[in-house]
């Protein structure tokens, strides 16, 4: 009877929460943002070499997926249906808020933990700063996504322009690719999304870099992180963030599968990467406040 109750409870524990009880045969739960303008099939193939790897050298499985937006990966984390997430910085500080993500890991590249967001333009163009785009169409992507929205709009801000005012018309394409595509189709004047999204695009020739410029290069922006779903063991998370140091040297890896944002080779993974670090983003949604964003959508659904 105590066996046949211990391993009831057991169970129950297993299907309230996943991050609580996780065993040798479950795999973790991993959630992946939409966020380098590449299909699905292809944003889990820049990851899975690095959790194949984790997997080689710690004994734990993953299952990986991507979440439709920015929101439904805050959503997985705080409702405990995954364990790990590759999240954007604003995203990442909107779960923490919640308490249900903990920082484990940042990637790396060329020893810094920063990207770029940025307005494209065609060559075209007359536009020479971001003040130029008073009047004009401007796409954006997901509405939490750091940069392809709130950097951006930020950088509206910061240069003396009402968004809702003094822009044009307003598109929320939902996605970098879908903010891209809307420019190269000439359905929008620029296009904000990140530098890593952009230079993916080039690299897989959906775009052509003498058609377009850049406009203006935001401040740099903390790494997209890798957190964990604060309910996990500690033991578990620390057996991760270990895994995540030493990737480099882990069995079966070589540098051209540690990949990171947008599918880019970086050199590992910083896991004493300060967590004080991401209130940039913080203030930079201090100024797209939740009243903003409202009057945003309201404006580019009415387009």
């Amino acid at each position: 009877m105590r066996h046949w109750l211990t391993a009831t409870l057991a169970t129950l524990i297993g299907i309230a929460s996943p991050a609580l009880a996780q065993t040798a045969t479950k795999p973790l739960s991993v959630v992946l943002i939409p966020a380098d303008g590449g299909t699905e099939s292809g944003t889990i193939a820049d990851y899975q070499p690095v959790f194949n790897a984790i997997t080689r050298s710690t004994g734990v499985r993953f299952d990986l997926k991507v979440a439709q937006s920015y929101g439904a990966v805050v959503e997985a984390m705080c409702g405990g249906r995954a364990d790990v997430a590759f999240m954007g910085p604003v995203t990442y500080l909107q779960a923490q808020k919640r308490g249900c993500a903990k920082l484990l890991a940042v990637g790396v590249e060329n020893g810094q933990s920063v990207y770029y967001a940025g307005f494209f333009a065609r060559k075209e163009a007359p536009f020479k700063s971001v003040k130029d785009l008073r009047g004009k169409r401007v796409a954006f992507g997901d509405v939490n996504s750091a940069s392809s929205f709130v950097f951006p709009m930020a950088m509206v801000i910061e240069a003396g322009l009402d968004p809702v005012r003094d822009l044009g018309e307003i598109r929320m394409a939902g996605s970098h690719v879908n903010s891209l595509a809307a420019l190269v189709q000439g359905r929008v004047d620029a296009a904000a999304l990140s530098f890593d999204s952009y230079e993916k695009a080039v690299r897989q020739g959906a775009v052509d870099p003498k058609k377009f410029k850049v406009i203006a290069k935001s401040s740099p922006i903390p790494y997209p992180p890798i957190a964990v779903n604060s309910r996990m063991a500690p033991k578990l998370q620390a057996k991760l963030r270990a895994a995540f140091a030493d990737i480099a040297h882990a069995p079966g890896m070589t540098p051209e599968m540690i990949r990171g944002y947008g599918g880019k080779r970086i050199d590992g993974y910083d896991v004493k990467f300060p967590a004080s670090k991401f209130n940039v983003a913080a203030s930079r949604m201090a100024l797209v406040d939740d009243d903003l964003k409202s009057r945003i959508l309201t404006k580019s659904a009415s387009r």
